[in-house]
C-alpha cells in the first residue's frame, strides 16, 4: 500500500465516522426503534468485510489486473467518486438527512436533483466507495468480500427505510418508487 492509498482510505473512513457523529442524533427514542439496529449491523458488516478483504487479498493471489498499481489508482478514483456522490446526496437532502431511520417534523419526499433518479444516492455513493476499495486491493476475492456483504447490509437497510417512508407517505412514496431506482440508474 502506498502513501496515496493510505491518505485516501483515512480520509474516507474518518469522514464516515465524522458524519456518523454529527448526524446520529435528532430522533426521539420511539423513532430510533424504526431503525431496527440496522446502523449497528452495517458497521459490523463493514468492519468485518474490510478487514477480511485486506487479509485475504494479501494471502491469496487472484489479481484483477497484472499491473497492480494501475488497479490501485482505478480503485482510489472510484472511492473518491463514491465519496463525492455521497456528500452531494447528503448536502442535497440537507436537514432531512440522518444516520438513524426516522421521520422528522415537516418531512417530505425529495424528488429533485439526484433524487429524481435515485432513491438512495447516499448509499449508492458509499457502495461505489466500497467497490473502489475492493478494486484497489487488486484481488477478485478481496473485491467480493469488500463489496458483496456491504451491499447486502445496505439492501437490508434500504428495505427498512422504504417501509418507514411508505408507512408515512403512502401512495406518494409508492409512486416515487415506480419513478426511480434505488442505487443504480435505470437498473436497480
Amino acid at each position: 500500500m502506498n502513501i496515496l492509498s493510505s491518505v485516501i482510505y483515512m480520509i474516507w473512513f474518518l469522514s464516515e465516522i465524522l458524519l456518523h457523529r454529527i448526524l446520529r442524533g435528532g430522533a426521539p427514542d420511539d423513532q430510533k426503534k424504526k431503525d431496527k439496529g440496522s446502523l449497528a449491523y452495517i458497521w459490523i458488516i463493514i468492519l468485518v468485510s474490510i478487514n477480511t478483504a485486506v487479509y485475504i487479498s494479501y494471502k491469496t493471489k487472484f489479481p484483477i489486473l497484472q499491473q497492480g498499481s494501475l488497479m490501485n489508482y482505478i480503485g482510489l478514483s472510484v472511492i473518491l467518486a463514491g465519496m463525492a456522490l455521497r456528500f452531494y446526496a447528503i448536502a442535497s437532502l440537507g436537514r432531512l438527512f440522518t444516520v438513524v431511520v426516522t421521520i422528522r417534523k415537516d418531512h417530505h419526499i425529495k424528488k429533485d436533483g439526484i433524487y429524481s433518479i435515485l432513491r438512495h444516492p447516499s448509499y449508492a455513493g458509499s457502495l461505489l466507495s466500497f467497490l473502489g476499495f475492493g478494486l484497489s486491493l487488486n484481488n477478485w476475492t478481496g473485491l467480493a468480500i469488500a463489496f458483496v456483504p456491504v451491499l447486502a447490509a445496505f439492501i437490508y437497510r434500504m428495505n427498512i427505510e422504504e417501509k418507514v417512508l411508505t408507512e408515512q407517505f403512502g401512495n406518494e412514496y409508492a409512486e416515487y418508487i415506480q419513478q426511480t431506482r434505488r442505487i443504480l440508474p435505470f437498473i436497480y
